[in-house]
């Protein structure tokens, strides 16, 4: 059966959200608000090296998730990347990658969908890049995205370094069993258009990333929202930060110090909510496993090492890992 996509519902401006977006009763916004008065981690990269080492490890810890700010990246290139990648969408949209409609990622037609759409392509190493992939306007893309490219790897590489600091291994130790300069750096523009009944429908439902990190500039919509301490906290949105979200790679990586972020996002009714998020994950065949040095007999493993394209199969066909 065909399933209209969500653009068409919302431009229609239909008063109700149809069935197969409506969330169950205990999954749905107006059931489960964010508790108010808490705060997620804020991190200034300008702060003394020991105190930004234990800042973040702290945050990786507790939260799995903060924002960073002072990071170095020009706040007119970030605005460059979200102005060129609105208007590829604009000028393409066929060109996007479109989730929720249809049977394509659904196992089956009770499945709930999501009030999504994106655009997806990698971004790095150059040798995973496919530029017949990447939107041909405007002119500016590329270039404005290999910038961006640059500027994130080196924002990348200081996280990495940063967090192996606080495991106590060799700085190198994350990003080398990663992939070093074969990780995949992939970016995607999530669309979250307008949506009629906002209370009942979720954007992404909840979930953790299966990369190592994700890197995310969203838009001044909020709607993103991190689980902590059995509540759902929302992560507003600062002005030029980046907000870093721990993945199931380093969760494993770490032998389960540092927590992979269980996180959601909500939809609003009259604006479009959009993020810009890039995962760092590992080449396929990498195999994945808590770091030798974390692991004594006090310690030992609590995940099993495999490579990263079987974790992916399992996770998105809901097989135990």
């Amino acid at each position: 059966m065909e399933i209209e996509r969500e653009q068409k519902l919302s431009f229609e401006e239909m008063k109700e959200v149809p069935p197969q977006f409506v969330r169950p009763v205990n999954e749905r916004p107006e059931n489960t608000k964010a508790v108010e008065g808490v705060s997620v981690p804020v991190i200034s990269l300008s702060l003394p090296h020991h105190l930004l080492v234990k800042q973040i490890t702290e945050a990786a810890s507790e939260w799995g998730f903060f924002l960073i700010t002072d990071h170095g990246i020009s706040p007119t290139l970030i605005q460059r990347l979200q102005q060129d990648q609105k208007e590829a969408l604009a000028n393409d949209p066929s060109a996007a990658s479109f989730q929720g409609y249809g049977t394509k990622f659904t196992k089956n037609l009770d499945q709930k969908l999501e009030w999504i759409h994106y655009f997806f392509h990698v971004m790095a190493p150059p040798s995973k890049v496919d530029y017949n992939m990447w939107p041909q306007n405007p002119p500016s893309y590329r270039q404005v995205t290999e910038e961006y490219n640059v500027e994130l790897s080196r924002v990348r590489d200081m996280m990495l370094e940063i967090l192996s600091e606080g495991l106590g291994v060799e700085r190198n130790a994350l990003k080398s069993s990663l992939g070093n300069e074969e990780m995949e750096m992939e970016m995607k523009i999530n669309v979250y258009p307008p949506c009629p009944q906002p209370e009942l429908a979720l954007g992404v439902e909840s979930h953790t990333d299966m990369s190592a990190l994700t890197f995310l500039v969203p838009n001044e919509v909020p709607g993103l929202q991190i689980w902590k301490d059995n509540n759902w906290v929302a992560a507003n949105y600062v002005e030029n930060a980046l907000f870093v979200h721990v993945g199931d790679q380093l969760e494993v990586l770490s032998n389960g110090k540092y927590k992979s972020v269980l996180h959601r996002s909500l939809v609003n009714k009259e604006r479009t909510r959009i993020s810009w998020a890039v995962f760092l994950v590992p080449p396929l065949e990498t195999v994945i496993g808590p770091l030798p040095s974390l692991l004594t007999h006090q310690s030992p493993p609590k995940f099993s090492a495999k490579t990263y394209a079987e974790f992916r199969y399992r996770k998105l066909n809901k097989l135990p890992q």
